[in-house]
Order: structure tokens, then sequence, then C-alpha cells
């Protein structure tokens, strides 16, 4: 039988014939308090922690990139040995090992934590190999309770809860939002139960979450790596288990107050004339807005790009726009992405100095072709390219160094696009890795440069906005949804992404307000997207086409203006909750089961959430204004009307073009900042409370 693991293998395998794997000798304490115990698949190695144990088999000393910050302190176990069993000991802390064929159960202070799957099989012991090799990776399988739920496995669009789900952990250009693929994945899970798990790889993870075609009683885990390397964690609830997952991988830093402002986008404008026109609109309408972008085809060359360099027939003096844009109180924002084209200099000099990832037939450097059906009219067509080698010192110095004009010239973020297309096992890279190994962490590598040169170079405090992402990407914030389908169904996807990449670890999310393609000039759905957007921690309007409000039409301004005051009067608010994310990683935008975990009704709820400690919105996500939402226990006021609600209920509401689904627990205080139209206006750019909310 085959056992290769590519997503379409492995919908209906057949484990009948895979060798599972046994205890083959007896337990030993290491050096560093950790336990080997042999097997026929090699070396268990196991650790136990404060948190949990991590369990690691296969080739070790392969490059991991640096996603774990931190090493947490080993607890030394006592080992306890039969003929039948390996039982290790540490603190409250117990794993029982059965030997033929492997399986474990571990418990924290008697309560069972996680254990082998025991779906059985009429002519086998277990349906799923409790461990086995497989031929690209590892297979371990993980018990599910009856309707137990899990959460987490990066920014997916579907159903929160991914139990019945089959979800691969690999980055793609989705080119939308509509289906499992999408553009930031880590392999890290958690279920209300008090478990959690995360695979420490750099390589694809497919995750049969209760997926009945494997079975529907069980999670298993199959990691398409050399080496099996997995902690699984106990916690109270999601909250804390996040707390330590990012504990591992890194916490997101507090973002600068004027990245808290509207961020305004298109694709995209086509010269200096119709940018600064649009900056003078913008001013004129009296709309919010800290932010002007420039995206790839705004300010690069496309046939030449990438290469740090304005498009010289339409940019002869780049200083003079970005001064004019600064004069009307705008942050700047540019667009890149980690390719140099063939028709560039650049992408010679890179290749020569071994800066480009190499085609491994060849030994030069690899040139990626783009497919061309993506490609419209305002989306021309790209040329062929290198693809910079982050795992290179000296590349990665030098990318990281060349941002440095652009910091000076006054730009203030960094729109760092793409990071999905290192698709290829014929791509190799400085470290030794190709393929799959390298796909989804060079996402990783390439925010982090870029948010090292923002670090470094921004006179305005670093921030970036990157669309792919991995493991530790949370530590470069912030990350936006790409490409959503400019429909009802967008918007609902992209808020399901924006809880999801929050359940996973990331506290800050972007969504395209409007949609990217497909644009109708709906402004009833603008109004929504709008009105939901300014309870994300980063708010940008982007697509195709354009997105200033009045575009919409008059009733779409004054709603969206409306929406966009709002938005400026709760940064004091968001900048309190985004503090507090940067020390747990619990997100701005919490899921219900977060925000309320033993709430099984508010579950239910998957695109409503609590913004902050005291906010819960509903989002508007059909025509017509009609919205249904439930209300934990407790009394509710509606903000900002002050009008109760008791909760423990489902309401129905039918929203006015102007008014949302907004509610805060009664007796709790929402401090409010005051009116401005950018935070320059705030004194020195930091939250101010004007009031509180109920006065």
């Amino acid at each position: 039988m085959s056992t290769n693991t590519s997503l379409f293998d492995v919908t209906a395998p057949n484990w009948n014939d895979i060798p599972q794997a046994d205890v083959t000798g007896t337990a030993s304490v290491q050096g560093d308090g950790s336990v080997s115990l042999p097997t026929s698949q090699g070396d268990l190695h196991i650790a136990f922690h404060a948190f949990g144990v991590r369990l690691r088999i296969g080739k070790q000393g392969q490059a991991d990139y640096g996603l774990l910050v931190s090493t947490p302190d080993i607890i030394p176990a006592d080992i306890v040995q039969s003929e039948q069993h390996t039982t290790l000991i540490a603190g409250d802390s117990k794993l029982v090992i059965t030997h033929s064929p492997f399986t474990f159960e571990l418990t924290q202070d008697n309560k069972t934590i996680q254990k082998t799957a025991t779906d059985g099989h009429f002519v086998r012991r277990y349906r799923l190999p409790p461990l086995a090799k497989v031929d690209k990776g590892w297979l371990l399988s993980l018990e599910l309770d009856t309707d137990e739920a899990v959460y987490g496995l990066g920014e997916k669009w579907g159903g929160l809860n991914k139990r019945g789900q089959l979800v691969r952990s690999y980055n793609h250009d989705a080119l939308g939002v509509n289906a499992e693929i999408s553009y930031k994945n880590t392999p890290f899970c958690w279920s209300p139960s008090g478990w959690g798990v995360f695979v420490h790889t750099p390589a694809p993870v497919t995750h049969a979450v209760g997926y009945a075609t494997w079975s529907q009683r069980a999670y298993g885990v199959l990691v398409e790596d050399e080496c099996l390397d997995m902690f699984l964690m106990h916690g109270e609830d999601g909250n804390a288990i996040i707390n330590t997952y990012t504990d591992l991988t890194g916490k997101a830093p507090t973002p600068p107050v004027w990245s808290l402002g509207v961020i305004l986008s298109k694709a995209y404008y086509k010269d200096v004339p119709e940018l600064l026109t649009t900056a003078k609109d913008v001013r004129d309408h009296k709309m919010p807005c800290d932010v002007i972008t420039l995206d790839g085809r705004a300010w690069q060359d496309t046939d030449t790009r990438f290469a740090f360099e304005w498009d010289p027939k339409r940019f002869d003096d780049p200083a003079a726009v970005i001064n004019k844009l600064k004069a009307d109180n705008f942050k700047v924002c540019i667009w890149e992405y980690p390719l140099v084209s063939i028709q560039h200099p650049l992408f010679k000099e890179m290749a020569k100095k071994g800066w480009l990832l190499k085609d491994k037939r060849t030994g030069e450097a690899y040139q990626y072709q783009w497919d061309m059906s993506a490609f419209a009219e305002v989306l021309t067509p790209l040329p062929e390219s290198g693809i910079v080698d982050f795992t290179h010192p000296d590349a990665y110095q030098f990318w990281m160094e060349s941002h440095k004009p652009l910091f000076d010239l006054g730009v203030d973020m960094i729109k760092a696009d793409f990071g999905e297309q290192v698709e290829d096992d014929n791509m190799l890279a400085h470290s030794g890795d190709s393929g799959d190994r390298l796909h989804n962490v060079y996402s990783f590598l390439y925010n982090k440069c870029v948010y090292e040169a923002a670090e470094k170079y921004s006179k305005n405090g670093p921030f970036l906005f990157s669309r792919s992402a991995w493991t530790g990407s949370q530590r470069f914030p912030s990350q936006w949804g790409g490409d959503p389908q400019a429909d009802w169904g967008g918007l609902s996807a992209s808020i399901r992404g924006a809880l999801s990449w929050g359940m996973s670890g990331a506290p800050y999310f972007a969504t395209d307000v409007g949609g990217f393609f497909k644009d109708t000039r709906d402004q009833e759905l603008f109004i929504r997207w709008s009105q939901a957007a300014v309870f994300s921690a980063h708010m940008r309007l982007h697509g195709i086409g354009q997105r200033e409000p009045w575009s919409y039409g008059p009733e779409a301004e004054e709603a969206v203006n409306q929406a966009l005051v709002l938005r400026y009067r709760l940064i004091p608010y968001i900048y309190n909750a985004m503090q507090q994310a940067s020390n747990t990683s619990v997100p701005l935008m919490r899921a219900m089961p977060l925000a309320f975990p033993n709430d099984r009704v508010a579950a239910a709820f998957e695109s409503q959430f609590m913004f902050g400690d005291d906010m819960l919105v509903a989002p508007c996500l059909k025509p017509g204004g009609e919205v249904e939402f439930y209300l934990p226990e407790g009394e509710w006021q509606r903000f900002p009307s002050e009008q109760t609600y008791q909760g423990g209920k489902v309401y129905n509401l039918t929203l006015g073009a102007q008014e949302m689904a907004v509610f805060v627990p009664k007796g709790k205080r929402i401090p409010l900042g005051p009116d401005v139209e950018h935070t320059d206006e705030l004194t020195d750019q930091q939250p101010q409370i004007s009031h509180y909310w109920p006065k």
C-alpha cells in the first residue's frame, strides 16, 4: 500500500499494513533530566515540563529556524518499569506507556489530559496506529471524547470548531477565503477540555480532527518531517493554553498607537496625481484616517520589481510625494514581496552571491514562474523572478538593511505580501532544506527580517502587515487576511479567519474591508464590513477599486464615517486590550469559546465575539440588517443606547444603516477618547481618555 502523505492521499487512508511502534527496551534518564525510551521506530525522548510533556522521535539536529523563543525547564521523572508498562512520574504528572503496541496516557493530578485514541477496529486493536513511521513522516493518534471541540490550527475560514475537519498546516496563496487552504497556518490546537497540542516543525502537518474518514472519535496527527517533536499541554481553558504556546513561540509586542487608526489602500493608485488627490479627498471629506498605502504596482515597476526602488517613470521625486503626504498628517505604507525580477540587475547580483534560492538541478538561482491564470487587467502579469534566501545570513542582512533608505525617506510601515512561493522540491536553501520543509517557515523568516528592519529604522515605531505566517509569526505584528471575495460570504469567512487566527496564538488581525475582488459597489455590504472592522485589532479599507466611503454613495459615506469616528474614540480601549494581549496572547477578537469557556450555548455562535474584555459584537452578515445573537448570563447594556438586555437568551434585531449590535456587561465602563481625524491630533500620539461610557 502507499503511505504517501500528500493532502489527496490522506483523505481516505488504509492503515492496516503500517507497522505500529512497540517499546523494545528499558527507559533511562538522560543528562538533561529527560527520559529515553527505546522503540521499534527509534528512541522516544520524553521531557516533563510544568505545562505538560514533550515527545520527540526520529532524526534530530535539523534546522529549527528559531521557532521556539525559550527552552522550558525539565522536571526530572522517576521511572517505574514492568514487563508490559513503563510509568514516568514527575511531580503531579504521570505518563503511563504500554509496550506492545506503544500507547500512552498522560495525567495531571490524577486527571487524564490526553491519551492514545481508543477507537478499536473489529479485526485489529486500533483503527489508527497509536504511533507509526510512514513514508514521509510520523503519525500519532490522540483521543477525542464524544462531542469534544478542538480550536486553532491557524487562519481558517470554515467552522471554528475543527471537529470533523481534515486540516493541513501548509501556507497557500489561497486566492480567496472560500476553501480549507489559507495564508496563515500553525500546527497548534486546543480543546476546552483542558489540553493543547503543538507540533514543533517547519514542515506540513495534516490534522484529522475527528475526521470521519479516518475516525470520528480520534485526532490523527500526521507530521510530514523526519522528526516528530510534539508538546502536549494542559491548562484551565483556551486562554491558558494559548499563553503556554506563546511562552514557547513568542508573544506579540504592542504596536504603535498610530497603527490603530484607519489604513486606506486599493489595488492600486496608478500615479502620483491619483494618490495625492485621494489623500486630499480624505481630508476634505473629514474621513478619519492615519495611513495611506502604495501597493506594489503603485510605486514599483512591475517588470523589474522587487528592488527597493521607485518607478522612475512615475516618481521622479519620491521624497516630495512622501513629504506632501506627511504634511497632510498621513503615515505611509509601502508594499513589498520577497522576489526579484530576472529583468533587474539585482537578480544577477544576488544570484552570484548565493543569496537566492537555488535550483537543485543546475546549482543556479531558481527562476520562479507565476501562474498567469490569477492575473487580469488590474493585476498585471508578474515577471519570472528569483526568491530571496532568508536562510543565508548575508542575504538576510542585506534584505533587512535595504529598507533603511525607505524608512529614512519617511515610510512608516511595510506591507509584506506573498511568501508562499516555495512550492518545488527543486528549490534549495542555504540551510540545506528544500520543498515542504522550507515552505512554511519561509513566511516566518520573511516576516522576521522585515519586522527587524522596522524595529531598526522606522522613526515612528515598528509595525508590519504580513499576509502569510507560520508558528512564531505573531512576534512580528500584524497580519491581514488576504483576498476575500467582495460579498457577504467573504465578510463572514473573514471574521471566522480572524477568530481562528486569534485562537491560534496571534492576537492581531485585519480584514480587507469591502472585499478584495468581484466588487459590485454594494453599499450595504461595505457599511456592514466597515462596522464589523471597527472591532478588530487593525482596520484597513482595501480591494480592487476605490474603498473611500463616498465612492459607495452618500448613505455609505455617512454610515461608514460614523463608524470610523467610533473607531478613533475606542483607541484607549483598544490600546489597553493590546497591552493585555502582549502579556497573555489573548486576542482582541475573542471567539465565544475563549471568552465564555463554560457556556456551551455561546460556543455555537461562531460569528459573534468579544472585543477586548467588555464589548460583545454581533456583526451583521446578511442584507436587510437582521442579526441573531446570544448574550451569556448576566445583564447587558447595548452600546451606546444603554438599553438593558437580560443574558442567557438569544435575540434578533433589525439594524438601521448606522446601527450596530454591540453590548457591554452592566457595570462595566468603556474608556473613550476624543474625536480626531488622525492620531497626530493626540498628545504625543498616546491614547487619551476624554470620558467613559456610560457616564
